[in-house]
């Protein structure tokens, strides 16, 4: 298979692997002026608050979404205006969840972050009247924003000795706050967030989230490793074959959807440059084929009376070998084009391909 189809197919498999995911959505609600859409642009990719298409569900809801990104975010307003508007806002939102209960597991609605600025200090009895209630049909979590200095530490300790029915209660500060030209407090809180977010969604769904969030990328990480294993265990039964390595090339199909799928899990843009770059620096994966077979054939030179058993454990364990050290590389490429992202930087494609050939000869000499 030639290059070009390669990264074609890879491109169609990352695209089809988060179609196959099922959406994660939440709720996100708070007062007008608290830093909803601050913390929805500094957790998730893509800046969703303004590039993703908000569409009215009611007259105190709209749904965020975009193409590409398995989310919907439920963003609310009213909470500020007078008791009886808040009441009808209630009244929105819980038809809104329990209406999702209703319908296909996509839609449902499985957390609220419910936003209060830390500066105020202070909680509304009405607010405590809304968390109870939202409570009593989905997790919430209260964040608690633009939380700057002691005020901000005690406020979250006040909320907690309340003991209303919530996961819990975050300090965040989702963009760091400039108090003069020496003195800056960089942003904190939002790892914290999304590990108590990820604890209490359900399994099914946590894919969804990892790949939605820009926040912690070692989750990202740990999360492609676990679904490579079992391309690796699957690459060990492909090489499995009669000396030397001869059906090798069945493992190009099974290493593109690896990378495909650890596209997916890492949520980058699918970007037909970057994938190329990727599947140049490793030959097509062609190249890694070609190692297996040089690989093998030197062992069994090594091993006098090799029969076919023993030669195809050392074809199946050279297979899962290579398998590894793709999927590890190429993890750790992501890992770095997406630190650069949260930066606002782009990686050069030449520097992409550099860097995977680099990781590859490295890993696979580990592996070895």
């Amino acid at each position: 298979m030639k290059n070009y189809d390669l990264v074609q197919d890879m491109i169609n498999k990352t695209k089809d692997a988060i179609e196959d995911m099922s959406p994660f959505n939440i709720i996100v609600a708070g007062k007008t002026g608290v830093g909803k859409s601050t913390l929805i642009n500094s957790i998730f990719r893509e800046k969703l608050a303004e590039t993703g298409i908000g569409k009215p569900i009611t007259k105190h809801l709209r749904k965020i979404s975009k193409e590409g990104i398995p989310i919907n975010i439920y963003d609310t307003k009213g909470l500020e205006l007078e008791r009886e508007v808040q009441m009808q806002v209630l009244e929105d939102i819980v038809s809104e969840i329990n209406k999702s209960f209703r319908k296909s597991s996509e839609d449902q609605i499985h957390v609220m972050w419910y936003c209060i600025n830390a500066n105020s200090n202070r909680i509304e009895e009405t607010e405590v009247e809304m968390i109870n209630e939202f409570a009593k049909l989905l997790p919430v979590v209260v964040v608690l924003t633009q939380s700057i200095g002691d005020q901000a530490v005690e406020f979250k300790s006040y909320i907690d000795n309340m003991n209303l029915n919530i996961q819990g209660v975050q300090n965040i500060l989702a963009e760091s706050f400039k108090i003069n030209e020496q003195i800056e407090i960089p942003a904190y809180g939002l790892k914290e967030l999304v590990s108590k977010t990820y604890d209490i969604i359900p399994e099914d769904i946590k894919n969804a989230f990892i790949n939605a969030q820009q926040v912690d990328i070692e989750r990202k990480a740990r999360a492609a490793r676990k679904w490579a294993l079992g391309y690796v265990t699957t690459s060990f039964g492909v090489g499995f074959t009669p000396i030397p390595f001869s059906d090798a090339v069945l493992l190009v199909p099974n290493q593109i959807a690896m990378l495909a799928h650890i596209t997916a899990i890492f949520g980058v843009p699918v970007d037909k440059a970057m994938i190329s770059s990727v599947i140049a620096s490793i030959g097509g994966t062609g190249g890694a084929t070609f190692l297996g077979r040089y690989i093998v054939s030197n062992i069994i030179k090594m091993v006098p009376g090799v029969g076919t058993v023993v030669g195809g454990l050392i074809s199946g364990t050279t297979a899962s070998l290579i398998t590894t050290a793709l999927a590890i590389s190429y993890i750790e490429v992501l890992v770095m084009i997406s630190k650069s992202g949260q930066i606002g930087e782009k990686v050069p494609y030449d520097k992409i391909e550099k860097l995977m050939k680099e990781k590859f000869k490295i890993n696979i000499k580990n592996k070895k």
